[in-house]
């Protein structure tokens, strides 16, 4: 029976309030109105911003919600308008969309998109109302995704359709987790061939930052996480090196990474998201031109600060490492490395 233009009843987790565990219910998930997609999820990830966000701790955070922000599926109808995708595409869901005609993604300096910000950062659609309803409550979405439901609607400009023959479970991680970690070494620090570089913490995000590193011929990729049996993902995933900084002694992982690589790393990852790392990410920086990016993200209000006498060129933020998902994932112009870093995703 078709559903197309019906409401559909499904599966979905959803948080009813900060600081408690999801709960799974039974979601209705509205049709799609002009220019969005009903997506059927087949697999999601579960990052670490959809904890902080249920944790309460995120002062942007609303509920009752459904999170999750990396989910592949299959589409299961369209709206008014639709032209990128058709039902039966298989599809990654993008929580940072791509118009191409905002002056962000006019502007070839950023991965931002302008159209819909508004509206997503409310929880809500473009038109500025829900597609979830639960026990006669309307529900918000999260990033413009919502992937932990069986069922969501997107914006046709937050999804991007993949080859058939992907494998969903590991292509529904490109929705942040490896897109984040990859675009921060090959694009927002344009690792070369030679430089050394560091990754503070090897899950998911972290080690796309090796692998990126690794595309790119760096010379030494020191993986630092207090997990021993990190090593051996860390060296799977392209690093040379692994340093557990509780086995350190009296020295600090500073210190020992400015020994390693003869006076600071060229590049520093902070893929943690506390300030105490990423202050330690900062001071292994070499003095005059090493530059430490923060992907991790901390928890309000809190402050990094450094007393080092020399510190390096520049510290980097950024959203989603300025990688255009909807452009660089098309399967046209997704070129031979990002083909490796999917064949290379499976993360348990």
């Amino acid at each position: 029976m078709s559903t197309v233009g019906k409401t559909i009843t499904c599966k979905a987790a959803v948080a009813w309030e900060a600081g408690k565990p999801l709960s799974i219910e039974d979601i209705e998930v509205a049709p799609p109105k002009a220019n969005e997609v009903r997506i059927q999820i087949y697999y999601t990830g579960v990052c670490h911003t959809d904890a902080y966000t249920l944790s309460g701790k995120d002062p942007e955070g609303a509920f009752p919600i459904v999170l999750g922000h990396e989910g592949a599926g299959i589409v299961e109808s369209v709206g008014e308008g639709v032209t990128n995708v058709k039902p039966g595409d298989h599809v990654v869901a993008l929580y940072t969309p791509e118009c191409k005609e905002c002056k962000f993604c006019k502007s070839g300096k950023t991965n931002l998109c302008g159209k819909i910000r508004a509206t997503q950062g409310k929880g809500l659609m473009p038109d500025g109302t829900s597609r979830f309803k639960c026990k006669g409550k309307d529900l918000l979405h999260f990033m413009g995704t919502s992937t932990f439901s069986q069922y969501t609607v997107v914006a046709d400009i937050s999804v991007v359709a993949i080859e058939h023959d992907a494998p969903m479970d590991r292509t529904c991680l490109l929705g942040c987790g490896i897109t984040t970690g990859y675009g921060a070494a090959t694009i927002t620090a344009n690792v070369q061939e030679g430089d050394n570089v560091a990754v503070f913490g090897a899950g998911c995000v972290g080690l796309s930052v090796v692998q990126g590193a690794a595309a790119r011929k760096a010379g030494k990729i020191i993986v630092v996480d207090v997990n021993p049996s990190k090593k051996a993902w860390g060296e799977k995933f392209g690093a040379t090196h692994f340093v557990n900084p509780t086995e350190l002694g009296d020295q600090s992982i500073q210190d020992k990474l400015i020994e390693m690589t003869d006076g600071g790393c060229d590049y520093t990852f902070d893929c943690t998201g506390n300030v105490g790392v990423m202050r330690a990410a900062l001071e292994a920086c070499h003095k005059g031109w090493g530059e430490s990016i923060v992907i991790g993200v901390a928890a309000a209000g809190q402050e990094i600060s450094t007393r080092r006498k020399f510190t390096p060129n520049s510290i980097l933020g950024f959203e989603d490492t300025n990688f255009r998902q909807h452009s660089n994932l098309l399967p046209a112009e997704c070129g031979e490395d990002v083909h490796s870093v999917v064949s290379r995703a499976a993360l348990s």
